[in-house]
């Protein structure tokens, strides 16, 4: 529900909304580790971390300084007054990447009297915790598709083989993309309350907010915003039944306000909340362009069974819905040694016009939408200079897609005023967009029987 002309409306499709005095999407894990890494170092009382996932073993810049356990322990040692708290889903050491018996049996970084790291079980059955937040002394926050594990560093070259891509056993990972949104503020605070409610319901035990610190601290890097207003969006359901389903309302929300364009990022595609709402969308005479950008492959034989396959399903049914010809999904490519590459992409964001943007945990699948806890962080423009850094940052990504600039990109939707101009335009270098050509109109739409037990739409039960 909308209200005021306004797209975040809070108690509805949004948890709150608070100031942020600075505002900054990281593109990557370069971008995000490096600035994670500086930020960590200015923390006097309290680092929060929580996660899907968590590996002791990486290194925020490889090839360079120690690893993240020796890293944080580390701060530790060398600040009195400092607590380190990570809460990881229950279910990482037997799902994620990371290593199993680290989070099982514990490893020597953590053995500290100041660090725990604690394993997330409040959650109904089958769901998970999938938020990706880092809370520093509660005045400097972090949300977004990147978890502290294995398999995340990369740069916006995506280059192959990849010399700094490295699995801690050894061997390359294939290129990864995502993003993170770095906020300062209130829009820290209130995010570090939120996670504080987390550890007291996952722990039961109740922590004490940290005193505002004097000066407080900037991001380190050039924001995106300053003294923008931030909304915080969330799902989940816990384990006493009760569900919050904010991310769904403002996905649909957002959906159906967009005018001219909508460019989402995702790595699943299987919602039918989504698509219904997509759908609509393209039945409008003159509704919006969209652009969706998502991976060719999922990992692991059974996520690709039911996320590939029933992805390709529901593109075949918006493509049966796309009469006027306003919808675009593609996957991007990197240059590989003998052929292009295809790239996981495993951001979750969405541009709706020059007017929002939003950066989260929730991809758009049915788990995202209404069962696993997620956190998506939105901002709504109040002003020409801030619908000019929305629409800079939707140019930028489609520029590092496009082997093109974000200048370039701007240069031609200004003339055109078509995203779908500007891949045509555009995407002839060597990482470019590729359509899903093998998804014909013909064919199901309808999910693979079964395949919503692992990927719910509803909790399946306390």
């Amino acid at each position: 529900m909308r209200t005021g002309g306004w797209i975040l409306s809070p108690g509805n499709n949004c948890w709150r909304t608070a100031e942020a005095r600075e505002a900054a999407v990281l593109i990557d894990g370069e971008a995000y580790f490096a600035n994670l890494a500086a930020a960590l170092q200015k923390a006097e009382r309290s680092i929060l971390i929580l996660g899907w996932d968590f590996d002791h073993r990486i290194q925020l810049e490889p090839e360079k300084g120690p690893t993240l356990g020796e890293f944080l322990r580390s701060l530790v040692e060398a600040k009195p007054d400092l607590r380190i708290r990570v809460l990881i889903w229950s279910l990482a050491p037997v799902h994620g990447p990371g290593s199993m018996t680290a989070l099982l049996f514990g490893a020597r970084w953590h053995r500290h009297p100041r660090i725990e790291v604690r394993l997330d079980h409040a959650h109904a059955f089958y769901a998970c915790h999938h938020q990706k937040i880092v809370c520093i002394d509660d005045c400097l926050a972090f949300c977004g598709g990147i978890d502290l594990t294995v398999g995340r560093w990369d740069r916006r070259r995506h280059a192959l083989p990849g010399r700094r891509r490295l699995w801690p056993g050894g061997g390359h990972y294939p290129p990864v993309h995502d993003v993170q949104i770095g906020v300062t503020g209130d829009a820290a605070a209130e995010l570090s309350h939120l996670a504080r409610e987390r550890w007291r319901r996952a722990r039961g035990e109740l922590l004490d907010p940290c005193p505002s610190p004097v000066p407080p601290p900037s991001l380190g890097v050039q924001p995106d915003f300053t003294d923008v207003r931030v909304a915080i969006a969330r799902c989940g359901s816990e384990a006493t039944g009760k569900a919050c389903d904010e991310i769904a309302a403002l996905t649909l929300d957002s959906i159906g306000a967009a005018k001219r364009w909508i460019y989402i990022e995702t790595q699943y595609l299987t919602s039918r909340l989504v698509g219904d709402a997509l759908k609509r969308s393209l039945a409008e005479p003159s509704g919006p362009e969209i652009v969706i950008v998502t991976t060719k492959r999922s990992w692991g034989l059974v996520e690709h069974f039911v996320m590939s396959n029933n992805r390709d399903r529901l593109i075949r049914l918006l493509r049966r819905a796309d009469r006027h010809g306003r919808l675009r999904c593609c996957y991007p490519v990197v240059p590989g040694p003998k052929k292009p590459h295809p790239m996981k992409v495993h951001s979750k964001l969405m541009v709706v016009d020059d007017r929002l943007l939003r950066v989260g945990s929730a991809n758009l699948n049915n788990r995202s939408m209404q069962v696993d806890t997620e956190c998506d962080l939105a901002i709504e423009s109040g002003s020409p200079a801030e619908q000019a850094r929305i629409a800079g940052i939707r140019n930028s990504l489609l520029a590092e897609h496009l082997s093109a600039t974000p200048e370039g990109v701007a240069a031609v939707l200004a003339q055109t005023g078509s995203l779908f101009a500007v891949i045509d335009r555009l995407n002839h270098g060597p990482r470019h967009l590729h359509p899903f050509d093998h998804v014909g109109e013909r064919g199901p739409t309808k999910p693979i029987p079964l395949t919503w037990l692992l990927d719910p739409p509803r909790s399946i039960g306390a």
